[in-house]
């Protein structure tokens, strides 16, 4: 009688899997912000007579940025969480995608498949490691478990199992591949939102000013405009960061699971024609 091979699930993640609250982040990140509204932007040099709540010191451009007020360490916050994030998701998606070129991993494997050398192929996966090795392994144990099987099923059945654990395994993996990208999506908006906000008030602060003084002195209305508009453009800037990260390891998740499909076919194929006389 046939021994019966268990099916096993993806195996144990190793490396750097990611930041799972990023909460932390974001707070490291405020108080960095807070930092250095208050002791670089904000420091007695950038300012006449040393006074941060006098006049900037003429083209002194971290004394404008001061003055842009409180939204500026907000958009700062934003910039360094898109800026850390986005190194975590390229240090958690260097493990997930293993130690040696995807593409080649994806072509060797799919021979080894071809050729059923099964012990290869799994000496292949421990050595690649990360997440298309991980769900590899688990669609080769479904086959061999399937393949082992003597219960009276058909082959049909058989390769919908082996494509079944082919997709938990996939499930299991792309929430570690996913994590954190939702906040970096949405700075993309809140960045050029929070520097419309900042030139907003800006512009009111100016106008105000203006009306108190009972005057309409042109110095000191392209002045607060100036000030004002700093603020939209580190919006802008944050925003273009965040987009160009977004959809750089979008695409990088994408090739992922381009691949993994591609495996995974292979394998159910395989199955089927091996079995097609069963």
């Amino acid at each position: 009688m046939a021994t019966k091979v268990q099916n096993a699930g993806p195996k144990k993640k190793q490396g750097f899997q990611g930041i799972r609250n990023a909460f932390w982040i974001i707070v490291v990140c405020f108080v960095a912000a807070v930092l250095i509204f208050k002791y670089l932007l904000g420091a007695p040099s950038n300012f006449v007579n040393n006074d941060p709540t006098g006049a900037v010191l003429n083209g002194n451009l971290a004394g404008t940025i001061y003055k842009g007020g409180v939204v500026v360490p907000v958009i700062h916050t934003l910039l360094l969480t898109v800026i850390c994030l986005s190194v975590e998701r390229w240090l958690a998606l260097r493990t997930a995608f293993g130690k040696s070129s995807l593409v080649k991993f994806v072509a060797n494997i799919k021979a080894l498949v071809k050729d059923q050398k099964w012990a290869e192929a799994k000496a292949a996966c421990d050595k690649m490691g990360g997440s298309v090795a991980n769900v590899v392994l688990a669609s080769i144990n479904a086959y061999e478990a399937e393949d082992a099987s003597t219960a009276n099923v058909k082959v049909a059945q058989k390769v919908a199992k082996i494509e079944q654990a082919h997709e938990e395994a996939t499930q299991l993996e792309m929430p570690t591949l996913q994590m954190n990208l939702p906040i970096i999506a949405t700075i993309v908006t809140l960045g050029t939102l929070t520097g419309l906000l900042g030139t907003v008030t800006g512009m009111i602060r100016s106008f105000a000013a203006l009306a108190a003084g009972g005057g309409g002195d042109s110095l000191q209305l392209s002045t607060g405009i100036s000030e004002a508009l700093i603020n939209t453009a580190f919006g802008i800037a944050t925003s273009w960061c965040a987009v160009i990260s977004y959809n750089f390891f979008t695409n990088k998740i994408d090739k992922l699971t381009y691949a993994l499909d591609e495996v995974g076919y292979t394998i159910a194929q395989t199955f089927e024609a091996n079995h097609a006389d069963a």
